[in-house]
């Protein structure tokens, strides 16, 4: 069995607001956890950087109670919770607009810190934030982003690793028909719920199939993308195009642009394993 254990420090920051925004109002963030130590590393910080309407919390008694629940649980879950008071501004409209600097300080604190660790696991989709991720690397870091919808064509680029937070197993709940899934299989098992890439296409008169790659474990070899490697992390699903979504054109594919959900049955394909029914599109990332 090959040693997983790390010997490298960690850093987490998560730009909430930008995650609650596209898609991650419902991300576990013990999930989160998991996947930024998921080699043994050891976590030296995990930021969560949040926003507070103070003017919102004295005449709203519901917002007061979820927002202080939700910090209550990350600060739960280990994470150091900085909380930025927003601000109430006029233009010369009059018209009131609302800002708060939490951005700034994720930047300023990431940078700083950085000196101490050999990882960082910056999670947003800002592409305001691409510039501090080149000054990470530029200190001897390697920068690993995870987003969900409306990801910075700019800061994925910049990363090191860029991966969408969708295929990272359950740290987004599965949704079917607007419905949460809670009876389905473990991820990457038969019946399961599962989401990945079409890494491979081939069109031809009347045989048109392709490839899902999906994250079955979180292993620590991200970059290990060949399923027949025995210590990747990756599976692969068989698919027929009959079963790709209608607003999907085959000629679109492969693409890892393209995020898919897709159920897990029993392979038809000759040497397979599994092969994907019940596809959906659940992201699209332009190029």
């Amino acid at each position: 069995m090959p040693d997983n254990h790390s010997t490298a420090r960690v850093g987490v920051y998560v730009d909430t607001a930008n995650m609650y925004r596209n898609g991650g109002y419902r991300m576990r963030y013990d999930v989160l956890r998991e996947f930024a130590c998921r080699d043994g590393a050891e976590l030296a910080r995990l930021n969560a950087y949040v926003s507070f309407d103070a003017d919102r919390a004295r005449t709203d008694a519901v917002y007061e109670k979820n927002t202080q629940r939700f910090y209550a649980l990350l600060r739960d879950f280990g994470y150091k919770v900085i909380i930025k008071e927003v601000h109430w501004y006029e233009d010369e409209n009059g018209k009131r607009y609302a800002k708060a600097d939490a951005d700034l300080d994720l930047a300023v604190d990431m940078l700083l810190q950085s000196e101490n660790l050999d990882r960082v696991l910056l999670v947003t989709g800002d592409g305001d934030f691409a510039r501090v991720v080149a000054a990470v690397q530029n200190r001897g870091c390697r920068v690993e982003v995870v987003a969900l919808d409306n990801a910075s064509t700019v800061l994925r680029r910049e990363a090191d690793v860029f991966l969408s937070g969708y295929v990272i197993p359950d740290l987004v709940p599965t949704m079917v028909g607007g419905a949460p899934v809670t009876d389905a299989p473990e991820w990457g098992e038969f019946g399961s719920i599962v989401r990945g890439t079409c890494y491979f296409h081939k069109l031809s008169y009347g045989t048109n199939y392709g490839f899902m790659r999906f994250l079955r474990v979180m292993g620590p070899r991200l970059w290990l993308t060949d399923t027949q490697h025995p210590d990747s992390p990756y599976e692969t699903a068989y698919f027929h195009d009959s079963n790709l979504p209608d607003k999907i054109d085959p000629q679109q594919l492969p693409s890892y642009n393209h995020v898919f959900q897709f159920e897990l049955a029993e392979s038809r394909h000759p040497g397979g394993k599994f092969e994907a029914r019940n596809i959906e599109l659940l992201s699209w990332i332009p190029a």
